[in-house]
């Protein structure tokens, strides 16, 4: 049952990743058939072809390798002074299939009749920039419409007032007698493991006063030594009273806050105080957000996807180190599609239930969260000014846009259409650089993944 459940949450996945990439590469289609740019291919994948269908003018198709997409439009970059009017470079959106054609100088399409003026680069410039805007646009869509429905419908993590039980000692040992035997054969029980504390209890009110943090159980306890203390607790949705007499035990200090407090060395102070036996945590559930707080929240994360592809390459020196050298996988550290499938597998699985929770449901809603992640992911990451990313084209048509209106503010003639293949360079070496660090990534989340269950 768990291998096809870790399979379910792959699967899920995988049909979301592919369904993201279609859309994307629909975004790119619709406005260039507007716009009656000539599209004759629109695939999803690369390499050999599996299935494909011609509709009209377009060939449309699925592909072997599920690692993006691509359409191809005729005349994506302008003829060389001196080239065949006739004849323009056929190229794609797609990065690995454009470096593709390139590369193999295989790149020319004879234009039919009527065509000379379906070719993309003599769109005008807002034509371009939407049809090049149009992929990551509908990755912000899927990602916009999955957050709105994910926070509404089902809420984000937040705090909620009290505490919860999160370990319990079975009795009281100093640390070195733990250590050479940590039976506790002879020792005596924990307050709270005589009184029938459970991990898992919520604590509502100590000796009568409320508890809102777990900090607060810590600041009522340490007072009440040896003194019956009631302690109200929520276990399956009925509260409890149990009696508790807490002892007197060295423990490191903490303040009003739960934060530690050091000695003028650095190190933590210790203080003779009351003791109950349980380490408490916060208590988190999911609350719905009112649609108003939508805006905030996807800025947050765009804020937050941005930062994170900033950081890529510093985080890569740690994801050679965790691959080659066995070093702990940093859980911040970015992931393959490979490091995805995994992580959604765990969570269908059981592995996360700590982090995610045990129903189906939170397990799906999480599964949304991923998607809606990947799809943010994709729209920042693809807006690089960089060829061959979307971004690069529309900093190409935008130069172009430059250079032409400066020449009709100075009174100068048309400079003409911006040759971007002159950036092909460029685009060769990002490209060769998605590669190898596509390649460091699905190896690192083969043998070493990253485990969010530690």
């Amino acid at each position: 049952m768990t291998v096809v459940a870790y399979l379910v949450g792959v699967l899920v996945l995988a049909v979301g990743v592919g369904a993201s990439i279609a859309l994307h590469e629909i975004g790119h289609l619709v406005p260039a058939k507007k716009f009656g740019v000539r599209v004759t291919q629109y695939m999803v994948g690369f390499g050999p072809t599996l299935w494909s269908r011609r509709r009209g003018e377009t060939e449309y198709g699925i592909k072997a390798i599920p690692l993006g997409g691509y359409i191809r439009m005729i005349g994506m970059f302008p003829p060389r002074p001196g080239e065949d009017p006739t004849k323009v470079r056929v190229s794609s959106t797609g990065r690995f299939s454009q470096l593709a054609d390139e590369a193999r100088k295989a790149s020319l399409e004879e234009l039919r009749p009527g065509d000379e003026n379906r070719v993309f680069y003599r769109l005008p410039v807002h034509r371009k920039v939407v049809i090049m805007l149009g992929g990551p646009f509908m990755n912000f869509v899927i990602g916009t419409v999955l957050l709105t429905v994910l926070v509404t419908a089902h809420g984000i993590l937040s705090v909620q007032e009290g505490a919860r039980v999160a370990a319990v000692a079975e009795c009281v040992k100093t640390v070195d007698e733990a250590r050479t035997d940590p039976s506790c054969a002879g020792a005596p029980e924990t307050p709270a493991n005589a009184a029938g504390i459970l991990p898992g209890d919520e604590i509502r009110t100590i000796n009568g006063e409320p508890v809102m943090t777990s900090a607060d159980v810590g600041r009522l306890v340490r007072p009440r030594v040896d003194q019956p203390t009631e302690v109200v607790v929520l276990r399956d949705g009925a509260e409890r009273t149990l009696t508790v007499t807490p002892i007197l035990n060295t423990l490191p200090a903490y303040d009003d806050q739960g934060q530690p407090i050091l000695g003028g060395d650095g190190t933590q102070r210790v203080i003779e105080t009351g003791y109950l036996g349980v380490s408490s945590s916060s208590i988190l559930d999911y609350e719905a957000q009112p649609l108003t707080a939508v805006p905030g929240i996807i800025g947050e994360n765009l804020w937050r996807t941005a930062g994170a592809i900033v950081r890529i390459p510093q985080k890569m020196v740690g994801v050679w180190n965790a691959a080659f050298s066995g070093q702990e996988r940093d859980v911040e550290s970015p992931i393959s599609v490979v490091g995805v499938g995994r992580v959604a597998g765990d969570v269908s699985s059981g592995k996360l239930d700590d982090i995610v929770g045990e129903s189906w449901d939170d397990k799906a809603w999480f599964l949304v969260m991923l998607l809606a992640s990947l799809n943010f992911m994709l729209f920042v990451f693809n807006l690089i000014p960089l060829l061959p990313l979307d971004g690069g084209h529309v900093a190409g048509a935008l130069w172009e846009g430059t250079k032409k209106g400066w020449a009709r503010l100075r009174g100068r003639p048309d400079p003409g259409h911006v040759d971007v293949a002159k950036a092909l360079p460029v685009a060769y070496a990002v490209s060769l650089g998605l590669l190898v660090m596509s390649a460091l990534l699905i190896y690192a989340d083969i043998v070493n993944p990253i485990d969010l269950g530690g």
